[in-house]
Order: C-alpha cells, then structure tokens, then sequence
C-alpha cells in the first residue's frame, strides 16, 4: 500500500521508493530460480505508465526470463489497485539483470530456465537481444559483435 512517506509532493508514489521495491522482489525470483545469492547488475527499459496514487495497493510479478552463464533476466511488471474505485491499472515494466555469485562475490553458473508458453519463449528470445544491447551500451562488446543491432541500425 502506498503510505504518505511514500510520495512525492504530487500525491503519488515515488519513483526510487517503487524501484527499490522491483530490485527486492526481482531479486527473490532470481534467487529462487537459481537458489543462489545474486546481486543486481543492470537495471533497463523502466516504463512508467501510470503514476500510483496515494492509498494504492501495489502488485509486483516478476519472473525469470531467461538465464546466461551466470547471469539472469528478470521482467517484473507492477499494477495497482484502487480499492475505492475497485480497478486495477498497469504502471510499469522493467527487466533487471542479476549474476549469482559464490561467497567471495565471484560469479558462479546458473542453470538454464525452459520457457514453456508461447509468451515465455518470445520473451526468452528476446532477452538474448536485450542483453546485446545493455553489452553494447556498456562498452562490453564492440559494434561489430552486435549482430541484433545491425538488424536495428543498418
């Protein structure tokens, strides 16, 4: 529930309080998708669709999108509901990234995620081309190795 200390000076939930809420649960499905200790390393594509008002109850889904080596897509979409009005609203998506690391911080493999609906293996293909281009925009790997954004920008 959004409480007063929550908002900003318009009424409405704020945006880094409503983050950290999408690191912490995106956080737990990682966890629980690989039973690993993870830490966040890339947060990306944040839409903010709708502003939560005041006494909204938020919903937070997130969900492992596909995993790498060591590291894991999580899409985390987040609604709310206006118990007075009794409607429910979308307000945001967002992908984190997170690697699973041992106890000395270093990475460590994660096993692989098996889409099974035909909304689940779209996304799974596409979190490959999400992950180029956060690798791209990071200075990761160079133009020439991205091969979706080829396809995107010629």
């Amino acid at each position: 529930m959004v409480l007063p200390n929550d908002t900003n000076n318009l009424g409405n939930l704020m945006g880094g309080k409503l983050l950290h809420w999408m690191d912490v649960i995106s956080a737990i499905a990682a966890q629980r998708a690989s039973n690993r200790t993870v830490v966040t390393v890339a947060v990306d594509f944040v839409e903010f669709k709708a502003a939560i008002p005041l006494g909204a109850i938020v919903i937070l889904e997130a969900k492992v999108t596909r995993t790498f080596t060591s590291s894991m897509e999580v899409r985390i979409d987040v609604a709310y509901e206006d118990l007075r009005k009794g409607e429910r609203h979308s307000s945001n998506t967002a992908y984190y990234t997170f690697v699973a690391v041992d106890q000395s911080g270093r990475p460590i493999p994660v096993n692989p995620v098996a889409p099974e609906t035909e909304a689940e293996k779209a996304e799974y293909e596409e979190a490959s081309q999400r992950r180029e281009l956060r690798l791209l925009l990071a200075g990761r790997i160079q133009p020439a190795e991205a091969t979706y954004a080829k396809k995107l920008f010629g």
